[in-house]
Order: C-alpha cells, then structure tokens, then sequence
C-alpha cells in the first residue's frame, strides 16, 4: 500500500513551518544568567551567543584580576548551559515525537 503523500506533504511542510518558527524564537530570546550573587551578569540569545555582559563595579578590584576572571567564566558556562536547553526544548517542541532522540546530538 503507497504512502499518503499529500498527507505526508502537509506534515513535512508543518514540521518545516515549526523549524523556522522555532529558529526565530531561539534568536529573539534574552537569556539572563549572573555569578558571584549577581555580580558578574551575562544575557545571551537562544542560540547561545552573547548579548550582553555587566560587571559590579565593586566587583573590579585590580589586585584579584583572577577572581573576576572565575566569575565571568563561571556565569559565561551557566549561560551555555541555560542556553543549550532552551534550544533544545524549543527544537523538541518543534518536531514530530521521538524524532529528535533520533538526530545526532549538536545538530541544532
């Protein structure tokens, strides 16, 4: 028995629809992320790249250059992470059941 392809057209083109969808959304985010009890604030997009970094200025001390240093990248791999499953839940909300399970991690 054949396929229904205008069926499955339609569900091809919807699934399309969503991607795209999905991509705007993951681009128009503001993710907001902070360290060092707010300290050091990072805003990223859906997609991960970074928006925006705000500094304490109590948080610039010139003798401990380090530790500021610790808390951006501590906040930059938070925002990573945060941004890393809101793309993932937008990209599993966007597709068929059990699909994206199946495509190599990354892929998005």
């Amino acid at each position: 028995m054949l396929p229904n392809i205008p069926g499955l057209q339609k569900q091809i083109q919807k699934m399309q629809e969503d991607m795209a969808r999905a991509q705007t959304e993951l681009e128009n985010a503001r993710l907001e992320t902070a360290s060092g009890g707010g300290m050091v604030k990072i805003a990223t997009n859906g997609k991960g790249d970074i928006l925006d970094i705000q500094l304490a200025p109590e948080i610039v001390d010139p003798t401990d250059i380090e530790m500021l240093q610790d808390l951006i990248v501590s906040a930059m791999r938070e925002a990573a992470d945060k941004a890393e499953k809101y793309k993932t839940d937008k990209m599993n909300a966007a597709m068929p059941p059990g699909l994206m399970g199946s495509l190599p991690k990354g892929i998005f």
